[in-house]
This record gives structure tokens, C-alpha cells and sequence, in this order.
């Protein structure tokens, strides 16, 4: 069976993370979204950890699922359309691992996935005599990533260790300011325990494929959503039964199973390209290295994009594509979309909530909707322009300013001054 798959989130008890992010709300946007398997996210908090316990429950073997007592009354509020879509939780946490490493100051996030509480209680025993668990839902410890992947590998044969966002300049296992240049220099022997890695919001499959360093590994994509509406931003897409082991092997060997993944365009990244977001200067890899990776403004060090540090590593050039691929499928969110179908500046905006429900009752969940749905379907639900404006993004039709230095892209389905495609027009449209 299809699953969408969200491994990387976040609870309330994360810094900058909305205060709704509890697991009701976090239940009632995956179903929205059309997302089948989320991470709980910080596992190693005390307090959230008791959350978990108290409100989720055993389904399917190493898979959670909302106590009926909270998912009866939830589900009453979805539109029918949705009411029955599965969902289900899984045991996950982001670490922020800081340490010194060969001289150097090494930031890394790494995302940890087990397959029971008795994996995570072991892991939250050791991590407890480290550091401050109780201080942020996404902890900072002064912990060597290979040292934490071993207490990972204690915890349960099935555990999984995931490298997080891997390219992001500040905290990554590859980022310019504090990262290393190979799997092998970050983890040393036990390298090879790692299966997967993540490309972040400002990578996609195709530029990690650029490294054929990266071949053994599976490129896993999530949302790292700090609120729920930002759950499935990115997704893995797998094809196997409902299990934790059927999920984690489909993952880590990266077979037939593991079918692709949903990706924000990486230019949307906010890391994507270089800059100096003070003086708003946002540069290519070539513009960078034409003004030596320096501000020409304040003549300080640019912050080295994510392009540019795939560049730096890659052995295959730009253009490289595999003979044959995993699925890779663009989205823009829907109610981005209906913000500039609609003219409207906020996607949060009422006018956009009330055609985005419309559209879900309709239609079903946003995945659905965003890659599946019938055109023309689309267009009797909504309007001809929001329907224009999927089809577009399938084809990859879009506008981009790309992000820098902490700044989010620009990603706009219609050009400024592109006109909508007439009824006529549209009706050619499947």
C-alpha cells in the first residue's frame, strides 16, 4: 500500500514551534494533509515523552495510533471526505549534536526513529546523563554524532539514524560553517550503520545525486514542520505493508518499496543559493566566486548556499541526471496556491481557508488533490484558475527567486503579468 510518510517534526516543547503543535492538531493535519505516518518528534522531552504515553496507544507492530477518546471527537470536526484516511504515528526525535571534532566545531542535527518506548526510554536514560532533555524538544548536546549513533544502534537493531537536513550551512552533516566533506570523516567506521540521509527544504534528489558518495544512501525527505500546517512540506513516499519494520527496511535498503519523494523546489529553500541576507545580496554559485564568496556591499563573508556547497563536493556535473531514478514529485502547498489565485497575501487568510475546506471536502486531502486529482475535477470543485494552477505546478511551470542566507524563496505559479488560461483552453486539460 501507499504511505506518505513525515518523520522529522516537531512538538510544542521545541523552541520557535507553534504552541498548537500537540498531537490532536498534529493528528487532524496529517489527515488533512493526506499524510499516513508521522513522527511524534522529540521523544527525548520528559514532558512530551509523557504526552505520547498518555494519548497514543499500539496499532499496527512498532506504529501508534490516537487513543479513541481524542481521535473520536477529532475526527467529528474532518470533512467526510477525509473522516477515515489512515494515520498513524511512529517514535522520533531531531538531537543537535555540537562538538569538536579534528580542530573544528561541529554542529550536526541528526534525526533518531525507533521502533518502541522501551528504544526510546533507553535512549532518553543515556541522553539524560549528557545533557538537559527537559530544555527544548529538539536537545543540544555536546555529544560526537558518532557517539550518538551508537546509543541509537544500542537501543534496538531496528532503530534508525537519519543525518538531518544535510546540506543546511549552520547544522548539518555537510554544511559550509561546521560540516564534513564525507559520510565516512563524520562517522568514521560506523559509517556504515548509516542507510538514509535527508536532503532538506533546499536540496532534491537531483543534486545529491551529483555525489556518487551518496549512491549506498537513500535520500529521505521530511517536513521539519515547526507548526501543522507545515506538516508534508516534504515527504517520503513508500510502498509496503503497515509495519515498522516493513518502513524502516524500505527505507534503508532503498528497494523498490521506497518509491520517491514530495519536495519543496530547493530554490524555495531558505538556504539554497549564497548571500548576505543585511545587505539582501543573493548570489549563484558563479556570482559568489566571481566576487571571492565575499558581500560586495559590506565586503563581509557571504553565507555559502546549498548550491553552492554541492557544487564544492560533487563529482558529477550539473546537468547530471541517473538512467533511472526514484520518484521525485514538486508540490507547492495548496493554500499557497489559493492565496495567489485568489490575490491574497496571506495563506492563512480567511478567504483562503474557506476555498482550501471547500476544496478538501470536495476532493479529499491536499496530496491528493496536489498530484493526483482529476484537472478538470479540480475545476468544477474550485475554479478554472486555482485548477490552471496545479496544473502548472505538475509541469513544473513556475516562478522562482531562490532563498539565501536564511531567507525563504519566492516560488509563484503565474509570472508577473501571465494571464489565465481561458474556459476553452482549459477544458483541453486533463
Amino acid at each position: 500500500m501507499e504511505l506518505i510518510v513525515d518523520l522529522h517534526l516537531h512538538s510544542h516543547y521545541s523552541r520557535a514551534t507553534s504552541p498548537n503543535m500537540n498531537l490532536e492538531s498534529i493528528y487532524s493535519w496529517g489527515k488533512i494533509k493526506g499524510i499516513n505516518i508521522i513522527g511524534t518528534g522529540d521523544f527525548t522531552h520528559p514532558s512530551w515523552f509523557l504526552e505520547i504515553e498518555q494519548k497514543l496507544e499500539p496499532a499496527e507492530p512498532g506504529l501508534f495510533k490516537l487513543k479513541e477518546k481524542y481521535s473520536k471527537n477529532l475526527d467529528k470536526n474532518l470533512p467526510e471526505s477525509i473522516r477515515n484516511n489512515l494515520m498513524r504515528f511512529i517514535l522520533t526525535v531531531e538531537i543537535s549534536n555540537i562538538y569538536k571534532r579534528h580542530d573544528k566545531v561541529r554542529r550536526v542535527h541528526n534525526v533518531v526513529v525507533v521502533p518502541s518506548l522501551k528504544a526510546a526510554s533507553f535512549i532518553n536514560a543515556k541522553l539524560d546523563t549528557i545533557g538537559n532533555l527537559k530544555s527544548d524538544g529538539r536537545p543540544i548536546l555536546g555529544l560526537d554524532s558518532e557517539d550518538l549513533l551508537k546509543i541509537t544502534l544500542e537501543s534496538s537493531e531496528e532503530s534508525m539514524f537519519i543525518p538531518a537536513h544535510i546540506w543546511t550551512p549552520w547544522f548539518a552533516m555537510f554544511g559550509s560553517k561546521s560540516g564534513f566533506d564525507s559520510v565516512e570523516e563524520a562517522f568514521g567506521k560506523n559509517a556504515k550503520y548509516i542507510k538514509a540521509v535527508e536532503t532538506g527544504l533546499s536540496s532534491d534528489p537531483f543534486m545529491n545525486w551529483r555525489l556518487s558518495q551518496l549512491d549506498r544512501f537513500t535520500l529521505v525527505s521530511n517536513s521539519d514542520a515547526h507548526s501543522a500546517r507545515k506538516l508534508g512540506r516534504e515527504a517520503s513516499i513508500l510502498n509496503c505493508d503497515l509495519s515498522y519494520s516493513q518502513i524502516a527496511d524500505a527505507i534503508n535498503t532503498g528497494d523498490e518499496r521506497f518509491v520517491g519523494t514530495i519536495e519543496f523546489f530547493p530554490q524555495e529553500g531558505k538556504y539554497h543559493y549564497s548571500g548576505h541576507s543585511k545587505c539582501g545580496v543573493v548570489m549563484s554559485p558563479e556570482e559568489s566566486a566571481e566576487v571571492n564568496h565575499k558581500c560586495p556591499k559590506c565586503g563581509k563573508e557571504l553565507v555559502l548556499g546549498v548550491d553552492h556547497r554541492i557544487s564544492e563536493l560533487a563529482d558529477r556535473p550539473h546537468d547530471f541526471r541517473p538512467n533511472k531514478h526514484k520518484r521525485v514529485d514538486y508540490i507547492v502547498p495548496l493554500a499557497e496556491i489559493l492565496a495567489e489565485v485568489n490575490s491574497v497575501k496571506s495563506s492563512t487568510a480567511k478567504t483562503v481557508e474557506s476555498k482550501f475546506n471547500q476544496l478538501i471536502a470536495a476532493l479529499g486531502d491536499e496530496f491528493s488533490i496536489l498530484r493526483n486529482s482529476n484537472i478538470k475535477k479540480i475545476a468544477q470543485a474550485g475554479n478554472q484558475k486555482t485548477a490552471e494552477a496545479i496544473s502548472k505546478m505538475r509541469n513544473q511551470d513556475v516562478y522562482i527567486e531562490p532563498g539565501y542566507d536564511g531567507v525563504y524563496g519566492v516560488v509563484k505559479i503565474f509570472k508577473p503579468g501571465q494571464h489565465v488560461q481561458s474556459d476553452k483552453q482549459m477544458s483541453l486539460l486533463s
